[in-house]
């Protein structure tokens, strides 16, 4: 029986254990912190023409973390009987990630027949991947971006992306629904999103992109939707107030924090999210490209940093 003795003692121990309970509640929400990591994407040192072995080499020199290259690099070096299991092993020997890669397979075209060779190039694609060591490639609106490409309904979109999410399970690489700024379908982060939830598949994800989400008109507070398992990789650039959105292109990015793109707010939105996420720089500036290799990759990973120190203030 609870006695008047015993109900004074539980009183006056509740507030001591409540404070306990906050403070350990606390230190989990500190605990679940967002986590950043940094990557080169091999686009901000394409000028460079190095081969896949060099970029990897520039990497680590550079201090990154991670590697996200471009399929066409990593075709090139398969060339070479041995090279991709080669350089998998110096990776991973260095402690370098290949977080990703760029490639363009027309996996969401109308045309089945396209689409049918679309899929055997991702599949090609994913298999060069996996080799190397890597675990995500990008999944881009190729083939429906621009020209006479129809419009294309994000429920289609959705089964499609399906069928790429299926192709990657079976090859051990998971494919991110990627949107392009000026693309003709999938040009905002919000479609992206969508795509990614209405395909109702467990691996779906989202390849965001500072510069296309300014592109295309998105809105940065779409980002607060994407949690840990949905985002595994984000492009990180800025871009300058002119030329205005309308007329920018690929080659107008600069470094993080050298433009007006609202980088803490993003990094704010990953860290209320908790994210674990990779900050992958990449910018395409031919003005940058008149410097050593060495001094472009390395500015390209202290900007990073600046902005990831300037998100905490």
């Amino acid at each position: 029986m609870l006695t008047r003795r015993r109900f004074c003692a539980a009183a006056m121990a509740a507030p001591v254990g409540l404070a306990l309970t906050a403070r350990g509640q606390e230190r989990t929400a500190q605990g679940q912190d967002a986590r950043f990591r940094f990557c080169l994407n091999t686009g901000t040192i394409r000028g460079y023409k190095l081969p896949l072995e060099g970029q990897i080499d520039l990497a680590i020199a550079s201090g990154y973390q991670g590697i996200e290259p471009w399929v066409s690099d990593v075709a090139e070096a398969a060339k070479a009987e041995g090279a991709l299991k080669r350089l998998a092993a110096r990776c991973k020997g260095a402690g370098l990630a290949v977080v990703s890669a760029i490639g363009f397979a027309p996996w969401a075209v109308d045309d089945d027949g396209a689409r049918a060779k679309g899929l055997e190039q991702m599949k090609r694609d994913m298999a060069l991947i996996a080799d190397l060591g890597g675990t995500h490639i990008a999944a881009p609106p190729a083939g429906i971006n621009g020209g006479d490409a129809p419009a294309v309904s994000l429920d289609v979109l959705a089964e499609r992306y399906r069928a790429v999410l299926d192709l990657g399970r079976s090859m051990g690489v998971i494919p991110q629904i990627e949107f392009w700024g000026a693309s003709k379908n999938l040009s905002r982060l919000e479609q992206c999103v969508y795509v990614a939830a209405h395909a109702d598949h467990p691996d779906a994800c989202v390849l965001a992109d500072a510069f296309h989400a300014y592109k295309g008109g998105s809105s940065f507070g779409a980002l607060r939707l994407l949690g840990r398992s949905a985002l595994h990789c984000f492009h990180i650039n800025d871009y300058p107030a002119d030329p205005p959105r309308e007329t920018i292109r690929d080659s107008d990015r600069v470094w993080p924090g050298d433009g007006i793109a609202p980088l803490s707010d993003i990094l704010g939105h990953f860290r209320a999210n908790h994210a674990d996420v990779w900050l992958s720089v990449e910018v395409f500036n031919q003005e940058y490209w008149k410097a050593p290799a060495e001094e472009t990759a390395k500015t390209g990973l202290a900007k990073m940093r600046g902005a990831v120190e300037r998100g905490k203030e």
